[in-house]
């Protein structure tokens, strides 16, 4: 008698992220250095942001401002009452050996973000809403740069670099409710959307300004326990992350099915290996000896002040998403196209004010208009000489026959780089369409005249050859017969 194979257990990811996000700001947190990007190292420095002796800090009031609105946009509790303290820790990148963050009384906490996962294939999405445990601000640290090599291990001697040390951040923690690599990516993603179109960070992950660490465990499904968490870090893009989880999600189910303890540790995503390596153990909020900031006041967000910022909010990305689903028609993949940039979704509302249809701008904007950007990746959409306008009265002259897709592709290109008006352009070009019946039939005659074969073989059965008379018909005529009608001329002529 055999024995029925024991049930494989199935596992679960439980997963959180830590993202830093860079304020953009003309100026650090507590000092009037600059904060901008790409400076000669040491350059952006002074005694504030260095520590030294005697100097005190003077919180940003445009970093309580964006951080306000970053928490709002989050759907968050913003606090009445923050307050700043001091982490202890000890690293060559941190010149005060402190920095100054908010622990026990954040500026928002109890939020969610939405997320949205879309079938290309299909166009269908599933949402899920991401709960947002707390966020903060804080100051950044330095950079180290090392040697010989992009890490520690394997470099002959590291250089500091402190131009970043006191950058404004926020730091957004999310609840464990993310299950899948994807999900994590798209919540990265998301959150980086909303930033942009505050205007409160660029979120460009090549620079730092967008940093994520994520907090992984697995669990048996059913489970209400968590496992044991691993936190990764050093992930500089959203498939990284994707990927990284993926791999530590297989890893950590391995070793709990061959037995082995999985520890609370620290793990750097190394890209050229894809996986996951040991860097040190997890540290707890003990090992930072908190305590209160003893150079800054407490924070005070009056009620007046709060509603003056709602009010400065703009429509978020899951807002328009949403409402191009609802009232314009668009899929859900041609929404979430449109709206990944702010600029973009605001080019695309301008061309459907200007009497486009929805779905025919959409078109436009995601094909040949992206083609051009990404080919010329230097430009924004909004340096196009092409405008909402121009582009609008593009399509209406396809929509009304008045030249076809293959004519309005052809003047796209000046349209793009030097503007104009579209039916100079097209009558220029000498692009409008043919729609007059006699002129269509004497060419219709002609076609069918000089193929006599073909119409022999069509008149035989083979219908496919209607194609080909219609390419005829628009070589004939340049390209400016009306497809539409050309084919029913046709048909009639064949099949009279």
């Amino acid at each position: 008698m055999t024995t029925a194979a024991p049930a494989k257990t199935q596992y679960e990811a439980v997963i959180g992220l830590e993202t830093h996000c860079q304020l953009s700001t003309e100026t650090k947190i507590f000092s009037n250095s600059s904060a901008e990007f790409g400076a000669p190292p040491n350059t952006h420095i002074d005694p504030v942001c260095m520590g030294l002796p005697g100097v005190l800090p003077v919180l940003n009031q445009k970093v309580l401002e964006y951080a306000v609105k970053a928490g709002l946009a989050l759907n968050c509790q913003i606090a009445p009452y923050s307050k700043f303290d001091r982490k202890q820790y000890f690293y060559p990148d941190l010149p005060k050996n402190y920095q100054i963050s908010q622990y026990d009384l954040p500026i928002a906490e109890h939020g969610w973000l939405e997320i949205e996962l879309v079938d290309k294939e299909t166009g269908s999405a599933r949402r899920k809403r991401i709960g947002i445990t707390r966020l903060h601000m804080e100051e950044d640290a330095g950079k180290l740069v090392h040697a010989g090599s992009d890490r520690l291990s394997g470099s002959s001697y590291s250089l500091v670099d402190y131009n970043r040390a006191g950058v404004p951040l926020v730091e957004i923690v999310s609840e464990p409710d993310l299950r899948s690599g994807q999900e994590a990516a798209e919540y990265a993603q998301e959150l980086r959307r909303v930033m942009r179109y505050l205007g409160v960070s660029d979120g460009n992950m090549q620079e730092g300004s967008l940093r994520c660490d994520v907090n992984i465990s697995v669990r048996p499904v059913g489970q209400k326990e968590f496992g044991t968490k691993v936190e990764i870090k050093n992930m500089n893009s959203f498939n990284a992350i994707q990927r990284a989880i993926e791999y530590e999600i297989e890893r950590q189910i391995a070793a709990i099915e061959a037995g082995e303890r999985i520890f609370q540790e620290t793990r750097l995503w190394e890209e050229g290996s894809q996986r996951t390596i040991s860097m040190r153990s997890k540290e707890g909020s003990s090992d930072y000896r908190y305590f209160p900031e003893p150079d800054l006041g407490p924070i005070e967000v009056s009620p007046s002040q709060l509603q003056a910022w709602q009010a400065e909010l703009p429509e978020l990305p899951y807002q328009k998403r949403q409402r191009y689903e609802s009232e314009l028609g668009l899929s859900a993949y041609d929404a979430r196209v449109m709206t990944d940039d702010r600029a973009k979704a605001e080019y695309f509302e301008a061309t459907v004010a200007a009497g486009a249809p929805a779905k025919q701008a959409a078109n436009w904007i995601m094909g040949d208009i992206s083609a051009y950007l990404n080919a010329n990746n230097s430009l924004g959409i909004n340096d196009l000489a092409l405008k909402p306008e121009a582009l609008a009265e593009l399509i209406g002259l396809i929509e009304s026959n008045t030249i076809s897709t293959t004519g309005a592709k052809t003047v796209l290109p000046k349209l793009l780089t030097e503007g104009g008006s579209p039916r100079q352009r097209v009558e220029e070009a000498g692009l409008i369409q043919i729609s007059d019946s006699s002129v269509l039939e004497a060419a219709i005659a002609e076609v069918l005249e000089a193929h006599p074969k073909e119409l022999e073989q069509y008149r035989a059965g083979k219908t496919k050859m209607l194609g080909f008379f219609v390419g005829q018909v628009m070589k004939k005529t340049g390209g400016r017969a009306d497809p539409k009608l050309t084919n029913q001329l046709l048909n009639q002529k064949l099949n009279g």
